[in-house]
């Protein structure tokens, strides 16, 4: 049977999301859903992601709250950058140095990044561990530097290490 369903949740997962796009219960729709969970369930096999056990709880609720509070916190200030047309606004790059090297921590790192607006991941060096990192609203780069580092990374760290 794991031959057929190698991530079984994930299938279900995606058989029911299907189902719930089509807004139907007919054959045909069923039938492509059941293909689409198969195929995933298979491509994720084929990738064979490492087993991930995460450690402190408490790490990961801190990263969660900073997470929440930041998202909330930028789409503010974006808004206030494009409603009120400021001119004082300047945007650029910033290289940031990252200790973090667990691939695993290092796509949640790059999918809070790019979730909160006003920033986007843009390249990582992998060999030193250098991050390019785009800002909407760049004032204060080492202030940049120390959210990366204080607010995601060392929570980040603690969990994956």
């Amino acid at each position: 049977m794991r031959g057929l369903l190698p991530h079984p949740l994930l299938s279900a997962g995606l058989f029911v999301m299907w189902m719930l796009m089509q807004r139907t219960v007919m054959p045909g729709p069923a039938l492509v859903g059941a293909a689409v969970a198969l195929l995933g369930g298979w491509a994720l096999a084929v990738l064979q992601p490492g087993r991930t056990r995460l450690g402190r709880p408490g790490a990961a609720l801190r990263l969660l709250g900073n997470v929440a509070a930041d998202v909330i916190r930028s789409n503010l200030g974006v808004a206030q950058v494009i409603l009120l047309r400021r001119k004082d606004r300047r945007a650029g790059f910033i290289r940031i140095r990252l200790a973090l090297r667990d691939p695993q921590a290092l796509a949640i790192l790059a999918v809070i990044l790019t979730a909160t607006p006003g920033t986007a991941w843009v390249e990582y060096e992998e060999e030193e561990g250098w991050l390019l990192l785009h800002v909407l609203d760049l004032i204060d780069e080492e202030a940049w530097v120390r959210i990366v580092k204080d607010r995601y990374e060392a929570p980040l760290m603690e969990m994956f290490q």
